[in-house]
């Protein structure tokens, strides 16, 4: 197993940031299911209030409502760039990459995602991205046809 560097994984990536891995492959191939499988029936989910999907959700009908939020208003895909592994927490640091639906601008965002995890499951999400740029994107003209 190797992570995105091309750096043979460690044990420890095949714990808690394998888990992590696992919620990233599962909504890269929309497979809803399985993504919630892995998280916990409390789990809780938080974004800055800055954006249009943000705040604090709670529990599967939380988690579906923040992703329904999140795509009514952008199309997007995580490109992950790294993992830190700080035991029950694992922070991927990557990049958002997409559309707005509204205008058709484009965004490319730093992001970095802080995963807590306990026994085997996500037990909380908290969602770090740059504001100010994601916010110029979302405010832009729509795009020229």
């Amino acid at each position: 197993m190797t992570n995105e560097a091309g750096h043979a994984a460690t044990r420890t990536e095949r714990g808690n940031i394998e888990i992590v891995r696992q919620v990233y492959a599962a909504f890269a191939r929309r497979d809803i299911a399985a993504a919630f499988a892995l998280l916990d029936p409390e789990v809780e989910f938080y974004q800055s209030d800055e954006v249009p999907w943000g705040g604090h959700y709670r529990g599967t009908e939380g988690a579906q409502a923040f992703f329904a939020n999140l795509i009514g208003n952008i199309s997007s895909t995580v490109v992950l760039q790294s993992f830190i592994d700080a035991g029950d927490s694992v922070v991927a640091l990557g990049r958002t990459q997409g559309t707005v639906n509204a205008s058709g601008a484009r965004f490319d965002v730093p992001i970095a995602h802080a995963w807590t995890i306990r026994h085997g499951r996500v037990v909380r999400v908290q969602y770090f991205i740059d504001n100010p740029t994601m916010l110029a994107a979302l405010q832009a003209p729509p795009a020229a046809s």
